[in-house]
């Protein structure tokens, strides 16, 4: 019985921890501390998203005052015009979750009035599932230098590293506590 044990419960963890390479991740709009709001200037948030890979079923966090600010989904020409009068969705609690359940371009607009056109928008692009050989990548873009002029300093860890981190060291103890089983059963 000890024997079947010793073999199984690793098998399990082994699985487990595979899946959780590929779980969703949630990514706080603005990284670390960031809040939905009129920005520093005004592309701060698309210079946020695109240090950032976006999959399918990863999720969006807005932080934001309900009282005064909301989050509209909305198509390309209202988010080109700050245009409110017809969104996709909205998103009024403060604390909006949102799924990106397809790929391509996502665009979302503050739903105050004036808001939009001082920068609080935000354009997401997931990328398509991958379903090429390892050998057939291409290398991504490099961003042109202006990007790079106008672009933050990243912070110390983004919301990508933060799940993908915590995501890896859970499973990491789950490996060390199936050890310590293993080796006690013996």
């Amino acid at each position: 019985m000890a024997s079947s044990l010793k073999t199984v419960f690793p098998c399990f963890a082994l699985v487990f921890f595979l899946f959780s390479l590929s779980e969703a991740r949630e990514f706080l709009v603005g990284g670390k501390g960031g809040s939905w709001k009129i920005p520093s200037y005004p592309d701060e948030y698309n210079k946020w998203a695109e240090k950032n890979r976006f999959q399918i079923g990863d999720y969006l966090v807005l932080e934001y005052d309900k009282n005064s600010d909301s989050v509209l989904e909305v198509v390309e020409s209202d988010y080109r015009g700050c245009s409110r009068g017809n969104p996709v969705k909205e998103f009024h609690d403060g604390n909006t979750k949102i799924q990106l359940d397809r790929s391509g371009p996502f665009y979302f607009i503050s739903g105050a009035d004036g808001h939009c056109e001082k920068g609080e928008k935000l354009i997401v692009r997931v990328l398509a599932a991958n379903h090429t050989s390892a050998g057939s990548h291409s290398p991504a873009p490099a961003p042109s230098p202006s990007a790079l002029q106008h672009a933050p300093a990243p912070a110390a860890a983004t919301a990508a590293g933060h799940a993908l981190k915590l995501g890896f060291m859970g499973w990491l103890a789950l490996m060390a506590a199936s050890l310590i089983f293993v080796f006690a059963m013996a």
